[in-house]
């Protein structure tokens, strides 16, 4: 079939799919509702009412309440040109749920709330659904209410997570103590290569449309960017080994960022060694590519997700088999000295370079 007849039947199957797609204003508020959310299980003995009425009703007996909210804006959080809505849904979950699990806090509901504009039909909206779904599915969360408006900004979408935790045992920021040892989960920076990646090639695509990149070398970068996990099992090894972190925060806006809240919170100093910093094989080879520095990358770049925390010394012999945590450094009690000590020995300060929201 020659190329042209090729186009002008991809675009009339393309207008064809257009025509079957059905516009927001079409259902109406409480229709829509109904529809995003009629799939959704109940998952949790704590949630006692959910979608339907005036207010969710919540039962969490003696223990704690966590209550946390993100709000993802478009054009400033994601940008939909590389962004798929199902991986979006899923994302925007998972940002919320970590913050529960840096409290080591358990998350039991979410309440999902978006705005969006015109130009968004049933079946997009419904693909941010199939990914929040998932995301709750995977995680143990019921979605028990939440809010939709019309925005002229594009989609905004912002998510409450409540949870609970043990008073005992909740972490916060501010109680890193002397001699205390910095850890880490996972590995950092990878989710800030998938996204230079990612406005890389869509800025190439911006040139050349029918351009069709093999992006399957950068799969496990792509995967940190695009569809994040929230470190749950972290939680549950703590829990399993009696481990009390005595501080913890989640790395959304960047390593050196992080320890700056800890430290600050804290009223501590900290020393955190180069070498110990871990990164990934496919974060050091695109780094390379991209003529970067590997330990910038991942004192700086955001969206980790992963947990940094501080535990008494005694507990190293806890962790001290386990693949994914690495000790980074260790307490000092010194606020005005927050540093790096390079592989070259040398003394550098740490600032905060992650990101900002103003």
């Amino acid at each position: 079939m020659p190329i042209k007849e090729n186009k002008q039947k991809k675009k009339l199957e393309d207008q064809e799919q257009k025509n079957n797609l059905t516009p927001i204003s079409d259902l109406g508020e409480f229709k829509l509702i109904e529809e995003l959310t009629k799939t959704f299980e109940i998952y949790n003995d704590s949630t006692d009412y959910g979608i339907g009425d005036d207010a969710a009703i919540l039962d969490f007996n003696k223990e704690k309440i966590l209550v946390s909210t993100d709000m993802l804006v478009e054009g400033v959080h994601f940008d939909l040109a590389y962004t798929p809505m199902k991986h979006l849904g899923y994302k925007a979950v998972i940002s919320n749920l970590s913050d529960i699990y840096a409290m080591n806090g358990i998350c039991t509901q979410i309440t999902v709330s978006i705005g969006m504009s015109n130009r968004f039909t049933l079946e997009s909206i419904e693909e941010l659904y199939l990914g929040i779904r998932a995301a709750c599915k995977k995680y143990n969360v019921d979605l028990v209410g939440g809010d939709t408006t019309s925005s002229n900004k594009g989609l905004i979408i912002s998510i409450t997570a409540i949870g609970h935790a043990n008073g005992k045992k909740i972490s916060k920021r501010s109680g890193a103590k002397l001699n205390d040892l910095l850890v880490v989960s996972g590995d950092l920076g990878s989710a800030y290569m998938g996204l230079q990646i990612l406005k890389r090639e869509n800025e190439v695509f911006k040139v050349n449309p029918n351009n069709q990149p093999d992006l399957s070398e950068y799969a496990y970068l792509l995967q940190r960017q695009l569809k994040p996990e929230a470190r749950k099992d972290v939680i549950e090894f703590f829990a399993e080994n009696d481990i009390s972190p005595t501080s913890m925060i989640d790395i959304s806006d960047g390593l050196s960022s992080e320890i700056m809240h800890i430290c600050k919170s804290s009223g501590m100093g900290c020393n955190v060694y180069e070498d110990k910093i871990p990164v990934s094989e496919e974060l050091r080879s695109s780094c390379e590519e991209f003529k970067l520095h590997s330990t910038t990358v991942a004192m700086s770049g955001g969206e980790d997700y992963e947990l940094l925390f501080t535990i008494d010394q005694k507990d190293y012999e806890k962790i001290k088999n386990s693949s994914d945590l690495t000790v980074l450094g260790h307490i000092t009690n010194n606020l005005d000295q927050v540093n790096l000590i390079t592989k070259a020995e040398q003394v550098v300060p740490i600032t905060s370079q992650g990101w900002k929201s103003f």
